[in-house]
């Protein structure tokens, strides 16, 4: 395991437990019935009741566990061990048949022998891996002849902007294209973004990608695009200068027809 990977598996075991306690998960509203998943999750996907679903990425384990009240066949996989724990406490918990799996994503078909009617993936996950031709070639593997591929994550164009606290208008900071490199962000600086109280000291390592870089490397592992859209509003504020516009949408303010701060797709195989 390469070393940046490494110190963000340790980042996210020492995050777990803080994201089990945070008003942000809402552990104990999904414990009591309310729905994880985002509105745009449930319309795009639709009805999957008797598919078998694999989620990546799925932290611990609450959106996996959603898609199996809706009726889904679930397995969910992650790389840090405390949150699979906690997903499969979850789990039990709650009497939900789930499977979950901790192992590096890219070694997954070493341990998943069957294949899936969806993959799904979503928020905040692309920028935790290094190699993205080798994330898309391992969600070709996983799906069956004509299965689904669902991604909903945070547009690229949205991490161009400067988010440091105390920002109070756009204004560009990063770079869109990016050498490929990861860029470091120095542990017990920030707080963390379920529980800002919160500090850890573990080095954050994220990789950047183009928006073409995300759908090519689904086109080149033999996926076809069905659906793509964008949007002008985001499900999370990590802009220190977004306006909350309804119940879940964050928008950049005084931009008539706004930039894009999030998208969806939809890819088979």
């Amino acid at each position: 395991m390469r070393k940046e990977v490494k110190s963000n598996r340790e980042l996210w075991d020492a995050l777990t437990p803080v994201h089990v306690k945070s008003e942000f998960y809402d552990l104990e509203g999904f414990k009591k019935g309310l729905c994880s998943l985002n509105s745009i999750e449930v319309d795009e996907l639709g009805d999957v009741k008797g598919k078998s679903l694999l989620h990546l990425q799925c932290h611990f384990g609450m959106d996996t566990l959603a898609w199996a009240r809706r009726g889904a066949r679930v397995t969910g996989m992650d790389f840090s061990e405390p949150a699979i724990e906690k997903a499969q406490a979850l789990a039990a918990e709650l009497d939900l048949e789930a499977n979950f799996l901790c192992c590096d994503l890219y070694d997954l078909p070493e341990h998943l022998k069957q294949t899936y009617d969806i993959v799904f993936t979503s928020g905040g996950v692309l920028c935790w891996l290094p190699d993205l031709p080798a994330w898309a070639r391992v969600i070709a593997k996983m799906l069956k002849p004509g299965g689904l591929f669902y991604l909903r994550e945070f547009h690229p164009f949205q991490y161009c902007f400067d988010d440091h606290e105390g920002v109070k208008e756009a204004r560009l900071h990063y770079p869109y294209f990016n050498s490929g490199e990861a860029l470091c962000f120095p542990g017990g600086e920030d707080g963390d973004y379920a529980d800002p109280t919160t500090v850890v000291n573990k080095d954050s390592h994220e990789w950047p990608y183009s928006l073409s870089k995300v759908i090519s490397a689904l086109l080149d592992a033999g996926l076809k695009l069905e659906t793509f859209r964008e949007f002008p509003w985001t499900t999370y504020p990590a802009l220190p200068f977004l306006e909350k516009e309804g119940e879940e949408r964050w928008v950049l303010p005084n931009y008539p027809g706004g930039f894009p701060l999030m998208f969806s797709l939809k890819a088979t195989r």
